[in-house]
């Protein structure tokens, strides 16, 4: 769909998302080339985001799977819909009289029945899950299977024949092909090691947290209103925090988060008493908090902060 790189970066600008020149390659190239894509770094840094972007920059419909332990093929692919089986079996109860009266003998009766069995396995009570919507959808999708690295391995070699031939085989029905190769995006957090059959598969990508500067343009693109020197005292400060070994880091979108609410807030500086208060938008364990309030204490008086937010060695 699009030419070349720039035109990628361009349109995943257009939908908020700012694109390193690596980000922009490798999406041009998996489209070009009709790979998956899987997606590593960090919770929050913009990896889900990426496939929404990429979703409305090439005016495709994003079809999203959500993996967590225990998921299988039954809730990923399809599933038999059996009240409305059961609703033919009473049709067809009705009607057997009238099936079965030209028959002149057991075996032609019962070979007029076996022709009925098809039916009951057919697209017609199929319900379709995510990954199989995408494959039968009447136009080219994408298809974000979110958090691989959550669901079973087991399920993790199920998916390889779909990320390799863009087909899928049900037993009842056989195989089934695309009817248009899905743009595929696999995300993953890095909570366990994926298979290398997978990543085999895959055009792969790894999203770390953004350089200041990134992180400082998606803030501005994102909350506007937040003034210059808001913006940058806000991102130095989560810069920062990223340095303190915390249990988690607080991400991107947490980030945006609280350039929104100190906006709520009518902030106009980050002083010791709005840092303080507003520490939870950015941090979710308590030990986090509690060690950042220790360092805002070391770091000094109201006005060290209110005049031009932490130093970076504030938080070293």
């Amino acid at each position: 769909m699009f030419d070349d790189v720039q035109r990628v970066t361009d349109a995943l600008s257009q939908q908020q998302y700012i694109a390193t020149d690596e980000i922009s390659t490798v999406v041009f190239l998996a489209e070009k080339l009709g790979k998956p894509l899987l997606v590593e770094g960090p919770a929050g840094v913009g990896k889900t985001e990426l496939a929404k972007a990429w979703s409305g920059a090439s005016e495709k419909p994003l079809i999203r799977l959500q993996c967590y332990e225990g998921l299988d093929e039954n809730k990923a692919l399809y599933e038999w819909e059996y009240a409305k089986q059961m609703l033919y079996t009473q049709l067809l109860r009705d009607k057997l009289s009238d099936l079965l009266a030209a028959a002149d003998t057991l075996r032609a009766a019962a070979d007029r029945l076996g022709e009925e069995d098809d039916v009951f396995f057919s697209e017609r009570f199929l319900l379709s899950r995510p990954l199989l919507a995408a494959l039968l959808s009447d136009q080219p999708v994408v298809l974000l299977i979110d958090e691989i690295d959550r669901a079973d391995a087991e399920f993790e070699a199920f998916l390889l024949e779909i990320l390799s031939d863009f087909q899928v085989s049900i037993p009842e029905l056989g195989t089934v092909n695309a009817r248009h190769h899905p743009s595929v995006v696999l995300t993953s957090n890095n909570t366990r090691e994926l298979s290398e059959a997978l990543k085999r598969r895959c055009l792969y990508l790894f999203v770390d947290y953004p350089t200041h500067e990134a992180e400082l343009n998606i803030v501005k693109m994102r909350v506007p209103e937040l003034n210059d020197k808001l913006a940058r005292q806000t991102v130095d400060v989560v810069q920062g925090m990223r340095r303190m070994d915390l249990k988690k880091n607080p991400s991107v979108s947490e980030t945006i988060d609280w350039a929104k609410a100190l906006v709520t807030l009518n902030a106009d500086s980050i002083d010791q008493k709005m840092l303080e208060t507003t520490l939870t938008v950015l941090l979710k364990h308590e030990s986090d908090v509690q060690k950042a309030r220790r360092q805002i204490m070391r770091g000094g008086g109201d006005d060290r902060y209110e005049s031009r937010g932490p130093r970076r060695s504030d938080w070293n």
